[in-house]
């Protein structure tokens, strides 16, 4: 099959290369020049604008941050004349609102269109490890699986155009939850005495276990502001009171990952601008 990729940064380039391997044409474009050399490198033969990949490719996968982007490149390839029963898929993390009104736009050019945000982060795609969560016409997402399936442990069709993003929001409110819970039960942990590495790695063998915490030691932190304004706004449109949620959203933009490096492997650490004072579990006790 004959497949583009908008977006080869680091995800973009893992996942385009994934798909090469599968035995796939991939052609490929981004506007950072040395993205291009490095996708290259996994066999995506670059193109110079968007309309080579409009007029060639059977399926394409767009791999960009924001909905502004997603727009701009979907608009784009619709302009420059893409081939009416091609596939376009967006893996990009985007509101469902954004993947209903492309999807309209594509339907009008005859062009399939299918939300397919994943979850995983950049390990899963260079492993070839992520899961896609997808949100489209049935015929659609079939088109696009065994390009999706290339770089995916799992292929989830959710529903129609937005359910992937729904799903994914889903997902994210999830991961941004267990970062707030695994912070404070640590710190309790700390606080009380026992050192909250040891605490951790106990507990990645209790029935507490999650993924947020197996991966603690990697997670950056980044969109958590972006992932809970979508959660939030949904919630909001469809009249749902998440209170714990508006909670999360608040908490959650006081951690990173230099809190956790502090908590874990430092001496000193702080909570909500305040110190955790470490003592023993007698000394709490006593009080």
């Amino acid at each position: 099959m004959q497949v583009g990729f908008v977006g080869l940064g680091a995800m973009g380039a893992a996942m385009a290369g994934h798909v090469v391997r599968a035995g796939h044409d991939v052609i490929g474009y981004d506007t950072d020049a040395d993205a291009l050399d490095a996708a290259r490198e996994q066999g995506v033969v670059p193109v110079g604008d968007l309309a080579d990949i409009a007029g060639r490719a059977e399926v394409v996968i767009v791999v960009v941050a924001t909905d502004a982007q997603s727009r701009a490149v979907v608009e784009a390839l619709i302009a420059a004349g893409q081939t009416a029963g091609s596939v376009i898929a967006v893996a990009a993390t985007n509101h469902p609102k954004t993947m209903i009104a492309l999807a309209e736009h594509c339907a009008e050019a005859g062009v399939g269109f299918v939300d397919a945000p994943v979850c995983y982060g950049l390990q899963g795609a260079k492993a070839g490890d992520l899961i896609s969560l997808c949100g489209g016409a049935a015929a659609d997402v079939e088109k696009a699986e065994p390009v999706l399936s290339a770089y995916s442990r799992s292929v989830e069709h959710l529903g129609p155009s937005g359910s992937g993003q729904l799903g994914k929001t889903c997902n994210n409110m999830m991961h941004w939850a267990a970062c707030v819970a695994n912070y404070e039960v640590l710190a309790l942990a700390k606080s009380c005495g026992i050192d909250a590495q040891a605490m951790r790695e106990t507990l990645l063998k209790c029935p507490a276990r999650n993924t947020t915490l197996e991966r603690w030691d990697t997670s950056r932190f980044t969109w958590h502001q972006k992932d809970m304004d979508v959660a939030l706004d949904l919630s909001q449109q469809a009249g749902l009171a998440l209170p714990l949620f508006g909670a999360v959203d608040q908490l959650v933009k006081r951690l990173g990952p230099d809190r956790v490096r502090e908590l874990l492997h430092e001496d000193e650490a702080e909570y909500l601008g305040l110190p955790i004072a470490v003592r023993s579990l007698r000394e709490v006790t006593a009080e």
